[in-house]
């Protein structure tokens, strides 16, 4: 992958992990904001639990997001970004463009989720 290429992967990474950082924040402030709220009754209540459990739960996703983004930035610096981990071929740059945290080639990864039981297609 040449230089120029690198960097257009490194904004499209840098672009995201913004944007996933910002929503981890939101995520969370709309949890404790549904906790602080008090109930009214027994059905308030389990709304409540509801929201809170979906917020932490999107938190808890986009904090994953965060850290495959850091993965692929630590890739980068090491050389070994655009890499199958499993194969060590190259991954096709349309698949990076679309995710561009890709670990795996499309046919490691579909071979991985054909193993675990996903035959969907690939995903990552």
């Amino acid at each position: 992958m040449n230089a120029a290429k690198r960097n257009h992967f490194k904004n499209l990474l840098l672009a995201e992990l913004r944007r996933h950082a910002q929503q981890v924040g939101e995520d969370q402030a709309a949890a404790i904001d549904a906790v602080s709220d008090e109930p009214k009754d027994n059905g308030d209540l389990s709304i409540r639990g509801v929201i809170q459990e979906l917020a932490l739960k999107m938190g808890d996703q986009e904090s994953q997001m965060v850290a495959d983004i850091d993965q692929a930035l630590m890739r980068m610096k090491e050389g070994t970004y655009g890499i199958c981990i499993r194969c060590g071929k190259p991954i096709d740059e349309r698949r990076l463009e679309a995710v561009p945290t890709a670990r795996y080639d499309a046919a490691c990864q579909t071979a991985i989720e054909t193993a675990k039981g996903n035959s969907g297609g690939p995903s990552l």
